[in-house]
């Protein structure tokens, strides 16, 4: 009996993690599994002259060392034998950053100039299309762009490495990932425009023509009103933003800046820059809503200076107040030296909730330049329970109730039941600032619970009010702590101080005992950090947690 219930249960979850699927996600995957597209190894099509200088990018964190030494999401490793490229023993996230050749494009390659060849040719050599890791087509689209941007920077390919880069071109324009769609439909597109645009000739053309058609048909929905990528992830709106300056980086340096979806460029890149900027703490990195984590994509400030570089005019800093991202969901709020963000976002589109992580109605929370309250970070792709923990309501500051999350995350990029905001209002009366959401995704508990928050800004306190409607047998706000912090409780657990790396401290108080336990970060990946989490029961339904600084 518990067999048959566990599988009735797993195949409601599934059923509810397909519903929301576009056919052509479905129909996509059978297609791609039987595609009849061959390599085609023809001599590349001649060089496109260009009009215009090409700006510098964003530098490359170096990856490549001496005896063929390489560290991505800090895991050394090395690819000293062809077999390594394609080792089972490694995550295959690992294998794709193997595979894109970013050190091309680091700060200090000209150092490696000789050693980054030899690794060209031995790619080249030593995987032979289509098989392994490195002919999937989210590697190819980025190694295309990379070895391009490593061309126009001053490292000309030969002539084998041109044939060898039409022929990934040709093989991307077969296997546009629409079983995906999202964030690689994008970077299939940018590496069919680059492709096109540095090559000449009807077949480059063609890839181009592709290339923008997928723009066009892409960014009016990838791409919000209010700047934001779709997928609600800061880490992927960041290295979306670096491909939409590339974009315009490669237009203008051949003259095509004023072609189709290209000419909207420099508007999308101000609106998404202006997004960027409210969800970036001040200390300069990004909040950690859905898949984020430091060292993927580039800062927002190597991101400022690249636009600036490419003569768009600065974007202006969150100013004091409340700042609501309409379209995207989130809230900052600026008082004095603080400054929150708030989810009272979806998680994601609904067809595309792969980075999706269980965080509805989280927050986080800086004060003097350094992160206090914060959500737990992304540390790893790979299935297993360490992902499935770290997608977890309980590793977010926000409610959980019955140790359930509020959206049924699993896998490593699947979800089921979502939850979704079903009340929203903010309202500003002189020195105080009233924000209140509420979500449904645990109406599929039992109890048919609904969690709702109201954060209170005063001057110098917050107060978060959390109330669950519904019987439940345990509900708790948990309020994760950024690493080195200190947290004390008196006695009785409903008072106590946290005490910041900068000597600040902040006094907390709560209408219940309240409990420290430990808890942990995941600021980059590869990378767990421990730390405390400030944790409350809701007793009646409701709770409140005050913070004084």
């Amino acid at each position: 009996m518990t067999g048959s219930r566990s599988a009735a249960a797993r195949a409601v979850r599934f059923a509810h993690t397909v519903r929301h699927l576009k056919p052509v996600q479905i129909y996509a995957r059978a297609l791609t599994k039987l595609s009849r597209v061959r390599p085609d190894p023809a001599p590349a099509p001649p060089l496109r002259q260009p009009s215009s200088p090409w700006a510098a990018p964003v530098a490359r964190t170096s990856s490549l060392a001496e005896g063929w030494r390489v560290r991505f999401l800090n895991a050394e490793g090395e690819i000293a034998r062809p077999e390594q490229w394609n080792d089972p023993a490694r995550p295959k996230l690992w294998l794709y950053n193997l595979h894109y050749f970013d050190d091309l494009g680091s700060a200090d390659g000209a150092r490696r100039r000789d050693l980054q060849r030899a690794l060209v040719a031995r790619w080249i050599d030593e995987n032979p299309p289509p098989a392994g890791n490195g002919w999937e087509p989210y590697p190819v689209s980025l190694r295309i762009v990379n070895w391009i941007k490593w061309h126009l920077a001053g490292e000309a390919l030969d002539a084998g490495m041109r044939d060898s880069l039409a022929m990934q071109a040709r093989w991307q324009m077969g296997h546009v990932e629409w079983h995906l769609l999202g964030n690689h439909i994008l970077a299939n597109a940018k590496a069919l425009v680059f492709a096109g645009l540095f090559f000449s000739g009807p077949e480059a053309d063609r890839w181009l023509a592709q290339g923008l058609a997928l723009y066009a048909r892409e960014l009016p929905e990838q791409i919000l009103a209010d700047g934001a990528h779709f997928e609600l992830s800061p880490m992927y709106h960041a290295i979306i933003l670096e491909d939409v300056l590339d974009l315009l980086n490669i237009a203008r340096h051949y003259g095509c800046a004023g072609r189709g979806p290209l000419a909207g460029l420099p508007d999308i890149a101000q609106r998404m820059r202006h997004w960027l900027a409210a969800m970036t703490h001040p200390d300069g990195g990004p909040a950690f809503f859905n898949d984020a984590a430091f060292g993927i994509a580039a800062s927002r400030a190597e991101l400022e200076a690249y636009a600036g570089r490419l003569g768009l005019s600065p974007v202006a800093e969150p100013g004091e107040g409340v700042h609501h991202l309409t379209a995207s969901g989130y809230v900052r709020v600026n008082r004095g030296d603080m400054a929150a963000i708030l989810d009272v976002a979806a998680i994601g589109p609904d067809y595309l909730p792969g980075h999706a992580h269980a965080d509805t109605l989280s927050f986080e929370l800086s004060l003097g330049g350094e992160r206090v309250i914060v959500n737990g970070g992304t540390s790893t792709y790979d299935p297993g329970p360490q992902r499935e923990k770290e997608r977890s309501t309980a590793a977010h500051s926000t409610v959980e109730i019955d140790h359930e999350s509020s959206s049924e995350v699993w896998a490593s990029f699947r979800v089921a039941r979502r939850a979704r905001i079903t009340d929203l209002s903010i309202e500003e009366h002189d020195n105080r600032v009233s924000i209140r959401a509420a979500h449904d995704g645990y109406w599929r508990l039992p109890g048919h619970n609904v969690h709702a928050r109201t954060w209170i800004f005063e001057a110098n306190r917050l107060h978060v009010v959390d109330s669950v409607t519904g019987p439940c047998n345990r509900a708790c706000a948990r309020f994760v702590l950024a690493p080195e912090l200190r947290l004390d409780l008196d006695e009785n657990g409903t008072s106590g101080r946290i005490v910041t790396t900068g000597a600040r401290t902040l006094g907390w108080n709560s209408d219940t005992p309240a409990a420290g336990p430990p808890q942990t970060w995941h600021p980059e990946f590869g990378i767990t950090v421990a730390t405390q989490g400030l944790v409350v029961p809701i007793a009646g339904g409701k709770s409140r947690v005050s913070f004084e600084w």
